[in-house]
């Protein structure tokens, strides 16, 4: 069992909305996700996005993440809002969270107003061209993290466990890569067998084989691990997550009910309305 340390409960829905710059759109068709997960968040258009900053500032909100669907640069195009972030950040005190895609030395003058950037991280160039049919390798991903910690830019990676149409694999060699970096927070998705998607009927990674990536982050990462927002719900989440827990994750996101009220037997719990990289 773990020690005492504090667990931080994110809960990112009540005070840390969820953006999408591109709407619904994204040139991507990825096995996992088909464009799913864009319907969920909110959707200012660039005229809007100012203003709409503007007033979750005043009904007390604590940021956002700026997300969207990738271009067909392969990026999530928040370059061509570079302006609007820029005054977001002059004139509130939001957090802001960027997920980004494969970003250049372009970027860097934008993505320095953002507090942190999100970056989906993969570490097997054939899950890669199976699951997002990109024309990308894992020293592409790695180029952006060298770029951003290079440039002082804090980034916290996600791996997302069983991404490989639910088999546990690759997950490995990414911790071994990423422990390498200068990062603070590393983040631990579980794939959802998404209906709509190519993986609707895949099986869920195993709970068990899923700690065990968990476990062996744990080990091997000297700063804090965070249990992102992605992972099957129901009895799945309730043991996963205890089971986290009791590994020492120091970041737990949307965790039901009962699992933050056990947590609070053994260890000191602090809830949080951010994302969970903030």
């Amino acid at each position: 069992m773990t020690d005492r340390k504090k667990l931080k409960i994110y809960i990112p829905g009540v005070k840390f909305p969820s953006i999408s710059l591109t709407g619904n759109y994204c040139a991507l068709n990825c096995a996992h996700c088909g464009r799913h997960y864009l319907e969920g968040m909110r959707k200012p258009t660039r005229r809007e996005l100012l203003d709409y900053c503007l007033d979750l500032e005043r009904e007390g909100y604590n940021g956002c993440l700026l997300s969207g669907g990738m271009d067909a640069r392969l990026k999530v195009p928040l370059d061509k809002y570079a302006d609007e972030i820029r005054e977001i950040k002059e004139r509130t005190n939001l957090k802001l969270n960027a997920h980004v895609g494969f970003i250049d030395e372009k970027d860097l003058e934008w993505v320095r107003y953002v507090d942190a950037v999100s970056l989906d991280f993969v570490a097997d160039d054939d899950v890669i061209r199976r699951v997002y049919r990109i024309n990308k390798t894992v020293d592409d991903y790695l180029k952006v993290l060298d770029l951003l910690t290079e440039a002082g830019i804090r980034v916290a990676p996600h791996v997302t466990i069983g991404l490989d149409f639910g088999r546990i694999h690759w997950e490995y060699r990414a911790i071994d890569l990423l422990v390498k970096y200068p990062i603070d927070v590393l983040v631990l998705d579980v794939l959802i067998p998404t209906k709509g998607t190519e993986m609707d009927n895949v099986p869920k990674p195993g709970v068990e084989e899923s700690l065990d990536v968990v476990r062996y982050a744990r080990d091997r990462f000297d700063g804090e691990i965070s249990v992102g927002c992605m992972r099957p719900l129901g009895r799945w989440r309730l043991d996963f997550d205890r089971g986290a827990v009791l590994a020492g994750v120091d970041r737990l996101t949307n965790p039901p009910r009962k699992v933050i009220e056990w947590a609070k037997t053994i260890r000191d719990v602090e809830v949080i309305y951010e994302c969970c990289v903030m």
